[in-house]
């Protein structure tokens, strides 16, 4: 039983690290397109009147992004005439096609150009990363045998343990630990949905300042 408890405290170890980094991974995905928009618009606006369309289409994908992932909370204020389009995610493919039919007039335009296609493609890449890493889980597999074996060790401590409510409460607490770290796991894999949720902040202060 000690060998066994041995690896249960190692594989829950490595799960939770596992967890952690793909939770922080979230976090600072969501952190680098934040980011990335907001130096996009300013990028477009120096380029000129000319990519009003291309702005209000990030700024409407923006709106779009925080109500697909955060239907619960209120973008209301924000909205402009062009979210009430049915699309439901940022619509990068609109937003790049809007930019490439830009007509560069001198060398800065078409620099400011080249640079806004850029982050506008990176945007993308994020976006698609984020949502195929959404359907990420752990293995189920593991968790039922990382479940028998701490089922297991529980047992054996009950085996030889006296039979007083010191000790029942004793294995309660150390159950509920345990299970709080399977728990802490899971919830970590559903990074938008779940208890331990990603803050929308990051990605609400950029669409504040979009369109100045």
């Amino acid at each position: 039983m000690a060998l066994v408890s041995t690896m249960s405290a190692l594989v829950l170890g490595l799960l939770v690290s596992s967890a952690k980094t793909f939770y922080d991974t979230q976090v600072a995905e969501l952190n680098q397109l934040s980011a990335d928009v907001v130096v996009l618009d300013r990028l477009l606006a120096h380029y000129g009147p000319d990519t009003k369309d291309a702005r209000d289409e990030l700024q409407a994908s923006v709106i779009r992004l925080l109500d697909r992932i955060w239907p619960a909370e209120n973008t209301r204020p924000f909205r402009t005439p062009q979210t009430q389009a049915p699309r439901t995610d940022m619509s990068s493919e609109a937003l790049i096609d809007k930019i490439q039919a830009l007509s560069p007039k001198d060398d800065k335009h078409r620099s400011l150009m080249a640079q806004t296609l850029g982050i506008a493609i990176g945007v993308a890449r994020i976006r698609w990363l984020m949502y195929e890493q959404s359907n990420a889980s752990v293995s189920r597999t593991l968790l039922v045998v990382m479940v028998f074996w701490l089922t297991a060790v529980f047992v054996s401590f009950g085996l030889f343990a006296p039979r007083n409510p010191t000790a029942i409460a004793g294995l309660c607490a150390g159950a509920l630990s345990v299970s709080g770290a399977i728990f802490l796991i899971l919830e970590m894999y559903m990074p938008y949905s779940g208890l331990i949720q990603i803050s929308s902040s990051p990605l609400r202060a950029a669409l504040e300042h979009l369109g100045h």
